[in-house]
């Protein structure tokens, strides 16, 4: 019993104790996804500079200060689900800080942000989806250079995964698994999987347009063999070794939506999500087996992608004018 050792039997010193706590910290950190950190973090600056131009402190503030913020936040045209985000960052920063009473959870910020809910409503705006008619009009207006066989593969990819817009930014090339079937595609960690426990998104192979190849041709004319499966490109086709952020898939998909003909402001990174949902509903797949390819946790979002595929079928008011 008198063998333990001296490290553990010591008296810890102050620095010891620092560490510990800013180990415990970086931890805590490590709760929140990378881009959920940079969300906060801009929200905080937007909160810091609001307070500062009117004389009030920011950390620690007060609730009424926070109420009067999200009201000036409201009117200036925030909708209520970035309001929801800042106050979480005001929340986020203040224990950062220390401080575990935190502000946003007084009663006068809960009913201001009930009030505002009220009076804006919740409703998301909802892009619209790339379903696969869409995606063969759009995949017409893609060029056969190196940059067009990298967005043909991340727009086939995208929509026959049922990608989210970050997932295909964070593939690396170890993630993809080529079998005689497709392409099992391993999700290291996504947005339903914040532990990193792992999934695999099987590709099937297509007959008109196909993901795999288009994958393939794309890493073939590349010369990329590992790291990021989809990356930066330069003048003069220089391919870098960092990869394409969630944002500028976004605006690839954007751009050959216009070119295709589509309004670019109502298509986004998440059309090809929605758009093989959407797709995949209408050619009467079951909900069991598009939860295989997107990886929902619950069914209630994929109902919504079932409802608008059937609102039509069968119809109540069918024959009645």
């Amino acid at each position: 019993m008198n063998t333990l050792p001296a490290v553990l039997s010591r008296t810890p010193s102050h620095a010891d104790i620092q560490y510990e706590i800013e180990r415990a910290k970086s931890y805590y950190i490590q709760q929140h996804a990378p881009a959920t950190l940079r969300a906060y973090r801009s929200d905080w600056a937007i909160f810091e500079r609001w307070c500062n131009a009117r004389g009030i402190q920011p950390l620690p503030t007060t609730p009424e200060a926070v109420a009067v913020f999200l009201g000036c936040q409201a009117s200036d045209g925030s909708k209520p689900a970035t309001l929801t985000r800042r106050v979480a960052a005001i929340r986020y920063f203040h224990i950062m800080a220390g401080i575990t009473d935190s502000p946003t959870t007084s009663e006068i910020v809960r009913s201001t942000m009930k009030g505002i809910r009220r009076t804006l409503g919740t409703a998301k705006a909802q892009k619209t989806p790339a379903t696969a008619d869409r995606l063969v009009k759009m995949l017409e207006q893609v060029p056969d250079t190196l940059g067009g066989r990298r967005d043909r593969a991340i727009l086939l990819l995208g929509f026959a995964g049922a990608f989210r817009r970050s997932e295909l930014s964070q593939l690396l090339v170890s993630d993809l698994e080529e079998v005689p079937s497709g392409l099992r595609v391993h999700i290291r960690k996504s947005k339903t999987d914040q532990e990193g426990a792992g999934q695999v998104v099987p590709i099937i192979k297509g007959d008109k347009v196909c993901p795999v190849k288009a994958v393939r041709n794309w890493l073939q004319i590349a010369n990329i063999k590992k790291g990021p499966v989809f990356r930066r490109l330069g003048k003069g086709g220089k391919i870098f070794k960092k990869t394409l952020t969630p944002y500028s898939i976004g605006k690839i998909v954007k751009r050959y939506a216009e070119l295709a003909g589509y309004d670019a402001s109502e298509y986004g990174g998440h059309s090809l999500r929605s758009g093989f949902l959407t797709s995949a509903a209408m050619n009467g797949a079951s909900i069991f087996k598009m939860m295989d390819i997107s990886r929902h946790k619950s069914m209630d979002t994929l109902k919504g992608y079932v409802r608008l595929a059937d609102e039509f079928k069968d119809h109540a008011g069918k024959g009645l004018l």
